[in-house]
């Protein structure tokens, strides 16, 4: 019975333990997080490519979505590749890192963030902005799901 609860015990450890590093996974580290901590970045794009898979324009939905459109991408992103330095102030994303790594340099952070296969990023806010690279030997492929202005270059990044 002792052997039981100290097996329980140890299984629910560790199940904290791996859910404190999911919730890490992707995230700047704790003690890292700063205002303009990167202030600026590649700016020239670089071995990536940017395909709009789908595209819905909003207008429909009301006055307040006059303009906008939600867009869907694929990004392959080569090894070496780069997307440029850019912001999210009024471009809020969700990005799904489907395969491969990538690394983010963001201005709220003094360390590189890495991301994995799995990971998610929302990007969104006035003091958002980034780069990526791809710091892999493999091609990166991301989704990023994103609301941007129709009068917008549809391959901003």
């Amino acid at each position: 019975m002792k052997l039981d609860l100290t097996i329980r015990l140890g299984v629910a450890a560790l199940a904290f333990a791996a859910a404190a590093n999911f919730a890490q996974a992707g995230e700047c580290p704790a003690g890292k997080m700063k205002d303009n901590a990167v202030t600026t970045g590649e700016m020239m794009p670089k071995g990536v490519t940017d395909d709009v898979l789908a595209s819905i324009d909003l207008a429909p939905k009301g006055e307040a979505f006059k303009g906008e459109a939600l867009r869907l991408r694929k990004l392959v992103i080569q090894p070496g590749g780069i997307v440029p330095w850019h912001d999210h102030k009024s471009r809020p994303a969700n990005i799904y890192i489907v395969s491969g790594t990538v690394t983010e340099y963001r201005s709220s952070c003094e360390v590189p963030i890495v991301h994995k296969t799995g990971d998610t990023v929302a990007e969104f806010g006035e003091g958002y902005a980034h780069w990526w690279k791809n710091t892999g030997k493999k091609p990166a492929i991301l989704l990023s799901a994103d609301i941007i202005h129709t009068n917008m270059d549809d391959h901003m990044m």
